[in-house]
């Protein structure tokens, strides 16, 4: 016999999903009218195109080898927030053909740390798209990515008629001190920061997003060893088939519907995913710690950058006896880390 008070709990749950998607798209609607538009060439996006999205803030000397990284992946176009940067950033992506800028000095918190002008240009521009939604330090890799286009994987994807594609975040970092061997512009930063956990991790489900929650690396190991459940969370769901009614909810951890967040199978088999290689941990990490510190823009008060300023006295090694060298995608695979599911 059906269970009518668990049916009544289930229904005022979706109500209340409901009305938190509409907020957050009338989030983003309002919050559109903080963004000032300095290059928009949209109207050359491919109807094929996969689409990037990101807001940033004095990136500059990553943003050489990140467009590349991803161009050569075969992303068609990307969209970037500039968030008030001081370092040329603004004026180096203006200046890419394959780049369209908006710029806003409004504050990134309370934008939902950028998520609302993010929802709204994907809604906007991303609609009928695949897009990858990303940090400018967060690097994708998917199965097959070495030898296959982006859009072999998209097409698969859409064969199957799935819609959200989930990455683990996985935090990479050099041997010996964080700030000892200094980022050069341009370069690739897997040459510094090549070393990941290939442990050490706890998952769990949010019973009300339906999305997997995980913890731990180095982040939680080093930072946060007495209270591993404030540690980052590490999952994310990057890559989607955008449509006009969806919204991301916190970051790029989840959607809403929440049905895009399934993205695991719990009946003992393997769906496919990825990783987000992450390539926060470089030179120069104790200056941005201060000046983000500073700003308190980020979550909970900052709370990740207070931890990191503690250690800012003798900057932290994060290598350890288990510590894993990167190699490629099948190495993330044979670790559990990702899988290609039935992708063959």
């Amino acid at each position: 016999m059906a269970d009518p008070k668990g049916r009544n709990v289930k229904l005022r749950q979706l109500r209340q999903l409901r009305r938190e998607r509409r907020w957050r798209q009338f989030r983003a609607f309002r919050k559109r009218r903080e963004l000032s538009c300095v290059a928009n060439r949209t109207a050359t996006i491919k109807p094929d195109a996969v689409l990037v999205f990101v807001t940033l803030r004095n990136e500059r000397p990553r943003l050489p080898y990140f467009l590349r990284y991803y161009r050569d992946m075969g992303v068609g176009h990307f969209l970037f927030v500039d968030n008030g940067s001081e370092d040329g950033s603004r004026e180096y992506l203006t200046a890419q053909p394959d780049c369209s800028v908006w710029t806003t000095q409004a504050s990134y918190k309370s934008s939902g740390f950028g998520i609302d002008w993010l929802n709204w240009l994907l809604r906007k521009y991303g609609t009928g798209h695949w897009t990858l939604t990303l940090d400018p330090d967060e690097f994708f890799v998917y199965p097959f990515c070495d030898t296959r286009p982006i859009n072999a994987l998209t097409d698969w994807l859409d064969s199957y008629e799935i819609r959200s594609f989930p990455a683990m975040l996985l935090d990479m970092y050099p041997k010996g001190p964080i700030d000892a061997e200094p980022y050069r512009e341009g370069q690739n930063p897997f040459e510094i920061a090549s070393w990941f956990d290939s442990g050490n991790y706890m998952i769990s489900k949010n019973g009300k997003m339906q999305n997997l929650w995980i913890q731990g690396g180095p982040r939680a190991r080093c930072f946060f060893p007495d209270d591993p459940a404030d540690a980052p969370s590490l999952n994310k769901i990057p890559l989607v088939k955008w449509a006009r009614g969806l919204v991301y909810a916190s970051s790029t951890h989840m959607l809403l519907p929440r049905g895009l967040n399934r993205v695991y199978d719990e009946w003992g088999g393997e769906m496919i995913s990825g990783c987000l290689l992450h390539a926060k941990f470089l030179s120069p990490w104790s200056e941005k710690v201060s000046e983000e510190l500073e700003r308190r823009q980020h979550y909970a008060n900052s709370r990740e950058y207070r931890v990191y300023a503690e250690t800012l006295s003798e900057p932290p090694d994060l290598w350890c006896k288990w510590s894993e060298k990167y190699i490629n995608w099948r190495q993330l695979e044979i670790l559990g880390l990702m899988s290609k599911g039935n992708w063959a």
